[in-house]
C-alpha cells in the first residue's frame, strides 16, 4: 500500500531522479545557513556568548571586531606592525580637550602626561579649549614639533549643559582651524591622565573606544538610551559594543561629521525636553552603530579603578574624573578628587 496514494508530481518534475532532489535540498539548506550567519546581531551573539547571559572572558584578547576592524591591544604584534608602517608616514595629529570652569585644574596634568605618553617624539597640536586662557599663561613646555592651540570659549556651568555643547564646540574648532593643520584628531576629556606609551597604533580612519566597566558585560547590560522619544534610541537588537566617550577620534573629516551629527541630535533632543540616559556618550553610541569604526581600541586606552573593571595588560589613559565617582570619600580625597 502507497504511503501517498494520492500524490502525484507535477508535469515536468516526473525526470528529476530522487538524487537529483536531494542535492536541491542540500543546496536550498546551504544557502539558507550562509545567509542566517550574515546577520549581523545574531553573529556576534553568538560570538562573545551574549545567547547564554554572558559577557566574554576578559582574559581573551580579540584583535578583530566582528565587522573585521582591528581591536587595538598597545603590545600586540598587530600593534607593532601598525606602528613600523605609520614611522614610513608624514602626518600631526591633534588632540582636543575641553577645559571650562572647575575642569581647568586638571589641564596642567593632563598636557604633562601628554608630553611623556602620547605620541612620543612625533608632531601633535594641542587644542584646549577653554574659558580660562589665563591658566596657560606662560604656555607650558613643549617638545619639539609639538604645538598649543588655545580656543577662548564661554564658561558653561553645569556638566549637562556643558555635555550638551561638546560636540558643537569640537565640529567648530575642527572646521575652522584643526583640518587645516592636522590629518588626525582626537577628542579627550580633560580629567585624565597618560599613564603609559599612546602610539600610532591608534590611528585610523574612525577610532573608538570600549568602556572599561562594560566590555566584559552581555550587550543586553550596556547602558544604551532605550526610550524611543530620544534620538539616541537604540533597539535591543542593535549595538555591538558600548564605547566611552574619553577617547575617540580620527581623520579630521570624520570626526567633524561625527561631532556635526550627534550635536543635531543633542539639539533635536533638548528643543524637545528629552534628555538621553549617558548624556552625551548615548549619542556617540547610536552614531557608532550606524556608522562602525574603523578601528577599535581596547579598554588600556580608557581606565578607571572600580569595583566592576576587569584587569587589562597595560592602562595607558586613566581617567581621575570616573574613577573618582566610582570611590568612597576616603578614597577620593587621596586623589585629590
Amino acid at each position: 500500500m502507497a504511503l501517498f496514494p494520492t500524490f502525484r508530481l507535477p508535469p515536468g518534475l516526473n525526470r528529476l531522479t530522487w538524487r537529483q532532489l536531494f542535492l536541491l535540498c542540500l543546496l536550498i539548506s546551504g544557502l539558507l545557513y550562509f545567509l542566517r550567519l550574515r546577520r549581523p546581531s545574531a553573529t556576534i551573539r553568538s560570538v562573545w556568548g551574549f545567547r547564554s547571559g554572558k559577557g566574554h572572558d576578559p582574559s581573551l584578547r580579540p584583535t578583530r571586531t566582528i565587522w573585521g576592524a582591528p581591536m587595538v591591544w598597545g603590545d600586540s604584534e598587530s600593534a607593532g606592525r601598525q606602528r613600523a608602517e605609520f614611522a614610513q608616514r608624514s602626518f600631526r595629529v591633534g588632540l582636543m580637550v575641553l577645559a571650562v570652569g572647575r575642569y581647568t585644574h586638571h589641564l596642567t596634568r593632563f598636557l604633562e602626561t601628554a608630553e611623556i605618553y602620547f605620541l612620543p617624539g612625533l608632531p601633535v597640536n594641542y587644542y584646549v579649549l577653554t574659558d580660562n586662557p589665563g591658566k596657560l599663561v606662560p604656555a607650558p613646555e613643549l617638545g619639539e614639533g609639538r604645538d598649543l592651540r588655545v580656543v577662548p570659549v564661554a564658561e558653561t556651568p553645569g556638566w549637562e549643559r556643558l555635555a550638551r555643547r561638546r560636540m558643537d564646540l569640537w565640529a567648530s574648532t575642527i572646521d575652522n582651524q584643526a583640518q587645516q593643520e592636522v590629518d588626525y584628531i582626537f577628542c579627550a576629556d580633560v580629567d585624565q591622565e597618560f599613564a603609559n606609551v599612546v602610539g600610532t597604533e591608534i590611528l585610523g580612519k574612525l577610532v573608538a573606544t570600549l568602556h572599561p566597566q562594560h566590555y566584559a558585560r552581555p550587550a543586553y547590560a550596556y547602558p544604551y538610551e532605550r526610550s524611543s522619544d530620544s534620538r539616541a534610541c537604540v533597539l535591543d537588537e542593535e549595538g555591538d559594543y558600548y564605547y566611552t566617550s574619553e577617547l575617540y577620534g580620527g581623520l579630521c573629516s570624520e570626526v567633524l561629521t561625527l561631532a556635526k551629527v550627534c550635536s543635531q541630535l543633542i539639539l533635536q533632543d533638548h528643543a524637545l525636553g528629552v534628555e538621553a540616559r549617558e548624556l552625551e556618550e548615548s549619542y556617540l553610541n547610536r552614531y557608532l552603530i550606524d556608522k562602525r569604526p574603523t578601528c577599535v581600541l581596547s579598554p588600556e586606552y580608557s581606565w578607571w579603578d572600580s569595583p566592576v573593571t576587569p584587569p587589562v595588560p597595560q592602562k595607558r589613559l586613566i581617567s581621575l574624573g570616573r574613577q573618582c565617582a566610582s570611590l568612597k570619600n576616603q578614597g577620593k580625597s587621596s586623589l585629590n578628587c
